[in-house]
């Protein structure tokens, strides 16, 4: 469909609702869900983001700045994803847990508030990447009106900018225990680690950057164009200077660049695996 049809379908899904919960993160997807949402329900639409020691400090800012922007009313809400038990193991299922807990969270509040519907901001383009939460939301039904719509995170990008969204170019800022390889012990310690290390980077203007956790080595992947920046003397000084102030012994610069998820793919065809690692069958709504 012409991407005038499917924000055109993705507003009639939500016109069938009474009410909705949107769970904002602040990122491109679930920005332009709330926005979108808004727009259609008004006053029927509850934005709710969790505060936790796995999202940067800085998402949080920009998500309730946004909301404010946007004039929807926002739910803030306290949350530790390392009290969910088998969380801090970080098994390949982690993000089920984690969005199993957040779910469970929006429910309870849609709940006492009498909203009809909890909505999360996956795309069409999630149904081929490593999303254990898209199970967490099957079986607590929570809608994904941004699928249901046929909306691909290029679709999004490119409506939210015809909204002037300030979201619309942002870069992907997926929850910080994805810099942890699977089977590496999370902890709140290791977690403000990698946050500083990344705040230091977006202070010396790199934008789009992952730091990896690898025990003693700081694994940096940034875009290739980028790379040169770091072999400058005063760059990589300052750099190798901060990272072992923040307890790393090495850094180290990955020549494959910067990639989205790049963890995932040591774990082959798997994707939306639950708790018993077994890939349910779709049921997006």
């Amino acid at each position: 469909m012409e991407l005038d049809a499917k924000v055109d379908r993705l507003r009639a899904l939500l016109g069938e609702l009474p009410s909705v919960l949107v769970a904002f993160s602040g990122g491109v997807d679930s920005s332009f869900l709330l926005r979108v949402a808004h727009d259609v329900l008004g006053e029927r639409c509850l934005a709710l983001t969790t505060s936790s020691p796995t999202t940067p400090e800085e998402d949080i800012d920009d998500a309730r700045q946004l909301a404010a922007a946007l004039g929807v009313q926002h739910l803030l809400v306290e949350a530790n994803e390392l009290d969910v038990p088998g969380y801090a193991e970080n098994a390949p299922n982690r993000c089920y847990l984690c969005k199993d807990s957040l779910f469970v969270i929006c429910l309870r509040e849609a709940a006492r508030r009498g909203l009809a519907a909890v909505l999360d901001g996956a795309n069409v383009d999630d149904l081929a990447d490593h999303r254990p939460g898209l199970q967490a939301a099957a079986e607590q039904g929570v809608r994904h009106p941004l699928v249901e719509a046929g909306l691909s995170k290029a679709d999004i990008r490119a409506a939210s900018r015809a909204l002037a969204l300030p979201t619309w170019d942002r870069p992907a800022s997926p929850c910080l225990s994805s810099r942890f390889p699977y089977g590496t012990r999370i902890t709140a310690e290791r977690l403000a680690r990698v946050a500083a290390a990344e705040r230091f980077l977006h202070a010396h203007g790199f934008r789009e950057l992952r730091v990896r956790y690898h025990g003693e080595v700081a694994r940096l992947e940034v875009p290739l164009a980028a790379m040169g920046r770091f072999l400058e003397p005063a760059t990589r000084e300052a750099v190798i200077h901060e990272f072992q102030r923040l307890g790393f012994a090495y850094v180290a610069l990955d020549l494959q660049g910067f990639r989205s998820g790049s963890l995932n793919e040591t774990l082959g065809p798997r994707k939306h695996e639950g708790p018993g690692g077994i890939p349910p069958a779709p049921r997006i709504r």
